[in-house]
């Protein structure tokens, strides 16, 4: 990067900063990244929990699409923003509101104020992603001096990963789900003092004219995703009616008009030539499948663990982390076997197929295994969607030219981002759909139907307290009220198996797709960046993340 307007000339160790500066800035850096990281990772913990006490399930995949949404759109905007007017302000103003919305998720008294909430949340998320990893490539130009301070960030999502939903189960289980958002206060607060005091205002790029965003492209994005979420969720229940139409007609109408502005301007949010191109089009679509696959499991097997099989929050968040934990140590394998065989596209295969065996996996399982069997069957899938995201975003940097790096970076980060949003709302509409059913045929095999509002959402069976009522309620009344609750168990336990086998469909099909990507051989040359390290140093520069 060549310095600009309000960059100083860098020292001549290729940083802006001395050592110490450059130290207490990264540190600064560093607990903003596990801000945003240790909140990804905590709330899925916490999630079944949640539900069970603001009673409103079918908001249960909301809390965190809102999230996704709101960050996938604001990531672009606000690091085009930041180049142009400089990190430290966006950054400042991110923490407060991730902080600030952080304390509304605690205090929130229902579903819905939950869910705005998690939205301001996913602004602040998504202004400190787009701003947090660009702001290391503005400290240190040097590529290879950039990418060994970069240990600080990349530690801090290590850290986060490895003890995030183990948390989440801790402060769940012992102290209540409120204590999740609440942690982020004392992060948020540390984040600011040292973001404030010790990042310098850098700023490198000069305005010529007017600042041209793709605000509209932002709105109709959010349209777009917010009116397919709600035509997935209430197709099961509805089919096809006024609501549904009304719907359909919305979401392809502004997916058109998406379609045709992002065509005419200049700075558009989603590169639509890019997508067309054959050559990353199969790329592109497994990102989207790889998200798919991850996000379908990390908010769901915790509500398998903790509804369907009765564990608790602390053990469900223990058996969860070898999952987020495995992402981690794929990336970091994938970049240190990529240079050593003939080809890069061989661990796309294998990342596909590991994971589509870890969701077989799942579903073979029945909750009685040692849980040695469980942390290995969320390890290897998480190893293997860990190589995936790697993966192709060297291949990607291998086809495309060297001037598209960052644009193609950015799009896999937006893609993965918006398959997570796509799984976690499929997965949460047949799970509705087909707990209803599993639990009102069994209400009809013991002739109480009757009883069907008191088990109509999965939130009973986390809430143990409400089962033990609920069964006295029904011995009263002449059922066996064990032998009912077991039903229903069975009933969720059967239902998200197939959510998480349409998940391992997605894996699979995303193994077949790497077919379609043209071959890749990895060279590394003395003097050069090797593969791993240029996939951080291009997702530093576009503000994408690839951890």
């Amino acid at each position: 990067m060549t310095p600009g307007f309000d960059a100083p000339l860098p020292l001549p160790s290729g940083q802006l900063l001395p050592f110490r500066e450059s130290l207490l800035a990264m540190l600064g850096i560093a607990f903003v990244s596990m801000l945003v990281a240790l909140d990804q990772t905590i709330v899925g913990t916490a999630l079944p929990r949640i539900v069970a006490d603001l009673k409103g399930f079918d908001l249960y995949a909301w809390v965190a699409t809102a999230y996704m949404l709101a960050s996938v759109i604001t990531i672009p905007i606000f690091g085009r923003l930041g180049d142009l007017f400089g990190r430290k302000p966006f950054l400042i103003a991110a923490i407060l509101l991730f902080t600030g919305a952080s304390v509304l998720c605690g205090f929130a008294t229902s579903m819905l104020l939950l869910v705005i909430s998690r939205g301001l949340q996913g602004i602040g998320g998504g202004i400190l992603i787009g701003t947090v990893f660009a702001t290391v490539a503005d400290l240190f130009p040097n590529p290879r001096l950039r990418l060994r301070w970069l240990v600080f960030v990349t530690s801090a999502f290590g850290v986060a990963n490895m003890v995030g939903p183990t948390l989440g189960g801790i402060l769940t289980q012992y102290g209540g789900w409120r204590l999740v958002f609440f942690v982020n206060v004392p992060v948020g607060v540390v984040s600011l003092l040292f973001v404030q005091r010790f990042l310098p205002p850098l700023r490198h790029l000069r305005r010529k004219g007017p600042v041209r965003l793709d605000w509209l492209g932002a709105f109709v994005i959010a349209v777009t995703f917010g009116a397919l979420q709600l035509l997935i969720e209430l197709f099961p229940k509805h089919g096809v009616d006024t609501i549904t139409i009304v719907l359909a007609v919305v979401a392809a109408s502004f997916a058109l008009t998406l379609w045709l502005w992002e065509r005419r301007i200049a700075y558009p949010i989603v590169p639509v030539d890019m997508l067309l191109d054959r050559k990353l089009s199969a790329l592109f679509a497994m990102s989207v499948l790889g998200g798919f696959a991850l996000f379908s499991l990390v908010f769901y097997v915790p509500l398998l663990f903790q509804g369907g099989y009765a564990m608790s929050a602390h053990d469900s968040g223990m058996l969860i982390t070898p999952l987020l934990l495995g992402t981690t140590v794929g990336s970091v394998v994938n970049n240190r076997i990529v240079t050593r065989i003939r080809r890069a596209n061989g661990i796309m295969y294998v990342g596909f197929a590991l994971s589509a065996l870890a969701c077989l996996s799942v579903i073979v399982l029945r909750g009685t295994e040692p849980h040695l069997v469980w942390l290995s069957c969320m390890g290897i899938s998480g190893l293997g969607l860990g190589l995936v995201a790697t993966s192709l975003t060297v291949c990607s940097q291998q086809i495309v030219a060297r001037d598209q790096l960052g644009a193609a970076t950015a799009l896999l980060q937006s893609l993965r981002t918006f398959g997570g949003m796509l799984g976690t709302v499929m997965t949460g509409a047949l799970l509705g759909h087909l707990y209803t059913q599993g639990v009102h045929r069994s209400l009809s095999s013991y002739q109480a139907t009757q009883w069907f509002k008191s088990f109509a959402s999965p939130e009973l069976l986390v809430d143990r307290a409400e089962q033990a009522a609920l069964i006295n309620r029904l011995v009263s009344a002449g059922h066996a009220g064990d032998a009912m609750m077991n039903s229903a168990r069975d009933a969720l336990v059967q239902s998200i198996h197939i959510g998480i086998l349409v998940a391992g469909a997605a894996a699979l099909i995303g193994l077949c797709l790497a077919w379609f990507v043209p071959p890749v051989r990895i060279s590394y040359t003395e003097g050069e960046l090797m593969p791993g390290e240029q996939t951080q140093a291009d997702a530093l520069q576009s503000g994408g993340n690839v951890l």
